[in-house]
């Protein structure tokens, strides 16, 4: 998603997107492939893709793909289609120059099976592009779906990973996209019409996940009116809920049972409940509308989280991401504290102007834990120390 607001959002960037969609990648890709290609030892390979599955008691013989589902499935996806970035971009240079490839402007953005290519024009992705990707696919056991596989201009738009990327007169907008929204609330509106008796706690302990995860996965788009928008249906679904189990009572009877006031939120579905504590409260329905829109952050491309030249730069992103989480502030607080407020390397005080890194002791690409006996914080500038220099950090022991 970072990569494609990159390629597309400037009013010089590709018009052109080539969205493409492999006809049941995990069904047909070719064993013999794999294991030329797989660097894995062939015979347990062969023995696993060879296992056969069990299909409704019967015994089936798998001759050709992965399955679906399978813990290795989406490894060996990638391993199948790693090499078509950097093959097409071999072949565009090796056709038109270096220099003429580059005003091509194609980029191609891809998660698992699933990718897209971006281009300077549609002759250039349907007679230059395309053909050059079926031929990459054919020899993996694998083809482009006719069907689903089309050519489309950025006004137009085109969905992907669940969101639409579209231009509005110029302006590069990144949307929760309708069917995945729709999708989103068949799945909603089938749990709460599938549990019509269940107590109000219950229905809520249900939905709130549901709506946690669909607001944090579109968090860093323009989602606001889809988050609105959302709100507003699932709210009709629970008031028909409500009405539906007390026929005989009144619209503000039902409104005051299941519906209550939370700060400056009206008609909240919520339900009075005692918490571990002993005190008592409210369990009110997640909001989605609250959810903080928050650009995702594009990570480098060349970013290895096995190779430990990478290690400091991926300590850097975990930073990043725990500073919105309460949990990992509060471990923060604790190795400072542990620390006497001075950092691991040199000794001098941590403070707010010098900042702090949270460095692990041994390296979670050679097996470190999380764990607040495995972390210590430094300076910015010891850390790159550090690193650079391969220094061992001892956990601080304070008199």
């Amino acid at each position: 998603m970072g990569q494609l607001r990159v390629c597309l959002s400037r009013k010089d960037s590709s018009q052109w997107v080539l969205e493409a969609d492999i006809k049941g990648c995990f069904d047909y890709i070719n064993h013999d492939w794999l294991e030329r290609n797989v660097p894995m030892d062939t015979t347990i390979l062969r023995k696993w893709l060879k296992a056969g599955l069990i299909y409704k008691g019967q015994l089936q013989a798998t001759e050709a793909g992965t399955p679906q589902g399978g813990i290795i499935s989406p490894t060996l996806a990638n391993v199948t289609l790693n090499g078509l970035e950097r093959g097409l971009d071999a072949h565009l240079r090796a056709k038109f120059s270096v220099a003429k490839a580059k005003k091509l402007k194609i980029n191609l953005v891809r998660y698992a099976d699933d990718f897209v290519i971006t281009g300077v024009s549609k002759e250039i992705l349907a007679n230059e592009v395309r053909p050059w990707v079926e031929a990459f696919l054919v020899v993996r056991g694998l083809q482009l779906s006719e069907e689903k596989t089309r050519i489309t201009h950025i006004d137009q738009g085109f969905d992907f990973l669940g969101w639409n990327f579209r231009k509005y007169s110029g302006k590069f907008l990144i949307k929760p996209s309708k069917k995945n929204a729709q999708a989103f609330y068949r799945k909603v509106a089938e749990t709460i019409s599938g549990n019509k008796t269940v107590k109000q706690e219950s229905l809520i302990r249900l939905l709130n996940p549901m709506l946690r995860g669909w607001a944090q996965y579109h968090c860093p788009v323009s989602a606001k009116r889809a988050y609105s928008r959302m709100e507003h249906l699932v709210f009709q679904r629970l008031w028909r809920w409500s009405r539906r189990r007390h026929p005989q009572k009144n619209t503000g009877w039902v409104r005051k049972k299941y519906f209550h006031s939370v700060g400056d939120r009206q008609w909240v579905f919520a339900v009075p409940v005692v918490r571990t504590d002993g005190s008592n409260g409210l369990l009110d329905l997640y909001q989605i509308s609250g959810m903080v829109i928050k650009w995702h952050t594009k990570i480098k491309g060349e970013f290895n989280p096995f190779d430990p030249r990478w290690e400091q730069y991926g300590e850097k992103l975990r930073q990043g991401r725990m500073w919105e989480s309460m949990r990992y502030r509060k471990q923060w607080a604790g190795l400072y504290m542990s620390q006497g407020g001075r950092c691991a390397h040199c000794g001098t005080a941590l403070t707010d102007e010098t900042g702090w890194h949270d460095h692990h002791l041994e390296y979670r690409m050679h097996g470190g834990t999380d764990a607040l006996a495995n972390r210590v914080l430094l300076h910015p500038h010891c850390h790159q120390q550090v690193h650079a220099g391969r220094i061992a950090v001892t956990k601080p022991v304070l008199p």
